[in-house]
């Protein structure tokens, strides 16, 4: 699917996936390709990363089911578009309004102890950030 706009007279398209690669129900997207099921929308605010685990560990009153967790950074890769050159590279039809900053992952940082990786949705790379510091959340199961 593309979505055009027009914005300060510029022409922009948005590239969505693949037809039937996501679907959606109740706040939640299913990746057809990988099996996973995202919460569509993020969390309210930024958070540091043990209270990122108590969210999604928490989030199945909303969204319903259980088993929510923090996605491995090879998770969150998945949901990258690398075919798009705008910002942020998610695909904006499936996962609307995804901020532009680093999101939490569970796997640990083998460098740095006190340290995870994080996916920044502002360009789609990955990097190490303290556990203390703030990050954003999007749950899998």
């Amino acid at each position: 699917m593309v979505l055009l706009s027009m914005m300060a007279s510029t022409l922009v398209v948005w590239a969505g996936a693949p037809p039937g690669r996501y679907t959606t129900s109740n706040g939640t997207v299913t990746d057809t390709k990988t099996k996973l099921i995202w919460q569509q929308g993020t969390a309210p605010s930024t958070m540091t990363w043990a209270n990122a685990k108590s969210y999604c560990a928490g989030i199945g009153s909303t969204l319903g089911s259980t088993g929510w967790r923090l996605p491995t950074i090879k998770e969150l890769q998945t949901l990258v578009d690398v075919s798009v050159s705008s910002r942020p590279p998610i695909d904006p039809i499936y996962f609307p309004n995804t901020p532009q900053t680093n999101f939490w992952s569970s796997t640990p940082s083998t460098a740095d102890t006190s340290a995870v990786w994080v996916l920044t949705f502002f360009d789609g790379n990955e990097g190490q950030a303290p556990r203390s510091g703030a990050g954003q959340v999007r749950c899998v199961r």
